[in-house]
């Protein structure tokens, strides 16, 4: 365990397990649609890679990047956009796929900007849920694991673009980041 996590709240086996369900899911929900996966860059590229080789339906991938974090740990409240995608979604299925759903804000403002190009439909797949956070009316249609208020790592997840290799998601030490 790396010596900043307090804590491991999801080890690499109950990822893979948690992963393997949402893709049987999603596979199932999207069978014969037009699936566009929209990867949320950077946390949710680990999450987003298994996912895509969990689901069995034929799919295209494309990535998005916003910020409003920063190198602090809690949202700005400010949504930054870094990257657009590079396809239309215009009458496709898009699926957003994120790594944390925490105040809502980043993802309500990527689920209206997707809405206004005119898709068939927009679902987000967030690995994590952390609804006690919530600032914004937004839920995830599908979701790995409801947490509770804690600073997580790991799997993709960040603190001040550190950590996002641990193959586990574990809470951080609250000194590493006062």
């Amino acid at each position: 365990m790396n010596q900043d996590v307090k804590e491991i709240l999801y080890d690499e086996a109950a990822l893979a397990r948690r992963v393997a369900e949402l893709g049987k899911a999603i596979s199932q929900d999207y069978a014969g649609k037009d699936l566009l996966v929209v990867g949320v860059l950077k946390g949710a590229v680990v999450f987003f890679s298994d996912l895509i080789r969990a689901i069995e339906t034929p799919l295209e991938m494309d990535f998005i990047a916003v910020s409003s974090y920063g190198r602090q740990t809690s949202t700005t409240g400010k949504v930054r956009f870094i990257k657009d995608l590079d396809v239309s979604v215009e009458g496709r299925h898009v699926l957003i796929v994120e790594d944390i759903l925490d105040t809502g804000n980043t993802l309500k403002y990527l689920y209206d900007v997707m809405c206004s190009r005119k898709p068939a439909s927009v679902k987000i797949c967030a690995l994590l849920d952390k609804p006690s956070r919530r600032t914004a009316e937004i839920d995830a249609d599908y979701v790995g694991y409801v947490i509770p208020n804690a600073f997580v790592v790991g799997y993709g997840l960040d603190y001040a673009e550190r950590y996002r290799n641990l193959p586990y998601i574990g809470v951080l030490k609250e000194e590493v980041y006062q």
